[in-house]
């Protein structure tokens, strides 16, 4: 439990009830695409999120080698800072978070354990530094990055546009887009040192007033040759709701140091 939770909550995070096997999905051959880099990163850039809260009730199915589990989720967001979230089994609350700019902080009933400090935790399950702004962005269907501060080659894979990161650092980062949208399908992390890989893919977005969100979400982590799946289903979305966001470590929790 104590790696299925920071694990859970870093997909959620970033944020099916499917009970048939998931497929890590193979990626098409690209192209070069009529569209350019600039065009591509206006489009995505220009697409609404205009909030002041968010309240997200979720299905969620975690399947790795090891272990397989199907939980309810509750995510509550003050947009750019504080990223709340609820985990229950059988509606029971197994495990809470509470994410701000400068902290990452988790407890979980099992065993009795809590977590109380910095984004590492984050950064070193997905292989690539993390923070508030990214976390967020990869819950609303945003590149996880500012695609401005980067430099990219522009791709196309099958219908969609698509942006490749030109680095010659340790990642390698691309992003597709709706082609008519340019809301994101896909983004995808690769480390080459250790060798690991995140993906997450985005599809049935919905349309709300002034800001877009996507209904399916499919996370995938590929590492040792081992590959985990997180499915999240997006039951029920609301913006601009008047939320609380209790979190207190319940007494006699020990709490969880990391190496």
């Amino acid at each position: 439990m104590r790696k299925i939770v920071p694990l859970l909550l870093l997909s959620l995070l970033l944020s099916c009830k499917a009970k048939k096997k998931v497929v890590v999905p193979e990626t098409v051959t690209t192209t070069a695409t009529n569209e350019t880099v600039a065009n591509i990163i206006k489009n995505h850039n220009a697409v609404k999120y205009d909030f002041k809260t968010a309240l997200i009730k979720s299905d969620v199915d975690f399947q790795s080698p090891k272990k397989s589990l199907s939980i309810s989720t509750e995510i509550r967001i003050k947009k750019d800072e504080i990223i709340w979230v609820s985990l229950k089994w059988f509606g029971i609350t197994m495990a809470k978070a509470m994410i701000t700019p400068d902290k990452v902080r988790y407890y979980e009933k099992i065993n009795g354990k809590y977590f109380d400090g910095n984004y590492q935790i984050l950064s070193d399950l997905l292989g690539t530094d993390l923070d508030f702004q990214k976390v967020q962005n990869m819950i609303l269907g945003r590149a996880i990055d500012n695609l401005n501060s980067k430099n990219y080659n522009a791709l196309q894979e099958g219908d969609a546009p698509k942006l490749e990161e030109v680095s010659s650092e340790n990642f390698k980062k691309t992003y597709v887009f709706e082609p008519n949208t340019f809301w994101l399908r896909k983004q995808e992390v690769k480390q080459l040192s250790p060798e690991r890989t995140f993906l997450a893919n985005y599809a049935n977005y919905k349309a709300f007033e002034n800001t877009v969100f996507p209904m399916e979400l499919t996370i995938f982590a590929l590492q040792n040759n081992e590959t985990t799946s997180i499915a999240i289903q997006n039951n029920n979305v609301s913006f601009n709701e008047e939320l609380t966001f209790p979190y207190n470590v319940p007494n006699g929790y020990q709490e969880v140091k990391l190496n």
